[in-house]
């Protein structure tokens, strides 16, 4: 019994100094945990119970699935899917591969000046939002110095018309996030090209290999992790555009520029206030991150 008792004891010291170790761990990561629960999870759950609902203001019924059934028949909705996806699929691949290049150019032992072209190329991605996206609006307005330069170099005969055309305006948008966010994906690959062991392109080079041979055979198999993870942000960045779309062409012309984020935006303050169609909207994105990601994965080969 004296046993028994000195070892029920023992063990409920031992759970004791447990709790004493770890309380104060648990109290450190307690405000976390209700910080990402109350602004996080909190609001996700709240929008999904919305995606359900219709109405003005706070007199907001369930209608089930209505919401969604709507979208199959909203035009302004599969516009904005339209246009979002098309800056998705041009604009994502170019950045990347700029990234890429930039990364590889700067990392080169023998370049001079490397700090200060880092440094500008990064620079763009922590400039304001708004201010750079009125400076593209400038930019590529009529009288802008992108015509200018076209015209001086007589590339055009007058000058064109960038953000009334459904094209143009395309392109302006996708030029203007690739200027922006190119250099933020660049870090990550120098980052990454710092830890490849220099002895692989020594060997590579003694055996014959080419500059390109051991880019596709030694950095881009090196910066597969990276790459799968910069692809992956920067689709979740680029289906949520919206700070371009606003400040350079307003969705314009027509709905040639809108994308799902603004979209969400004018439902909600805008048009007439529907935020339960908004929220529905809204769960598109997330159901569009959660698909585009699980096929990248499945490309990169990542089962993990």
């Amino acid at each position: 019994m004296e046993s028994s008792s000195s070892s029920y004891k023992g063990h409920k010291k031992s759970i004791g100094n447990w709790y004493k170790k770890n309380y104060i761990g648990w109290l450190f990561i307690l405000i976390a945990v209700v910080g990402i629960s109350l602004f996080y999870f909190y609001p996700m759950i709240r929008a999904l119970l919305l995606s359900f609902q219709s109405g003005m203001g706070s007199n907001l019924e369930y209608v089930g699935l209505d919401n969604y059934i709507r979208l199959f028949s909203d035009p302004t909705f599969i516009a904005a899917l339209t246009n979002t996806f098309i800056y998705l699929l041009i604009q994502v691949p170019v950045m990347i591969i700029l990234a890429l290049f930039f990364s590889v150019l700067l990392n080169d032992a023998t370049l001079k000046f490397k700090g200060f072209f880092r440094t500008a190329i990064f620079l763009p991605c922590v400039t304001s939002l708004v201010a750079y996206a009125v400076i593209f609006k400038y930019l590529f307005g009529v009288d802008g110095l992108i015509n200018q330069f076209l015209l001086d170099l007589s590339l055009i005969s007058q000058p064109l018309n960038w953000l009334a055309d459904p094209v143009l305006a395309k392109i302006t948008i996708i030029i203007a996030i690739t200027w922006r966010w190119t250099g933020y994906n660049m870090i990550f690959y120098l980052s990454a090209l710092q830890n490849v062991d220099k002895s692989m392109y020594e060997a590579a080079k003694i055996d014959g290999a080419t500059s390109f041979q051991q880019f596709f055979y030694i950095t881009v198999p090196m910066l597969k992790p990276i790459i799968l993870f910069t692809s992956i942000i920067s689709t979740i960045g680029t289906l949520q555009i919206f700070d371009e779309i606003m400040n350079i062409t307003n969705g314009g012309p027509g709905n040639a520029t809108l994308s799902i984020s603004m979209y969400i935006y004018n439902l909600s303050f805008e048009y007439s206030p529907d935020f339960g169609y908004a929220a529905t909207v809204s769960y598109v994105i997330v159901i569009l991150v959660v698909v585009l990601s699980l096929i990248q994965f499945k490309v990169a080969g990542d089962d993990k």
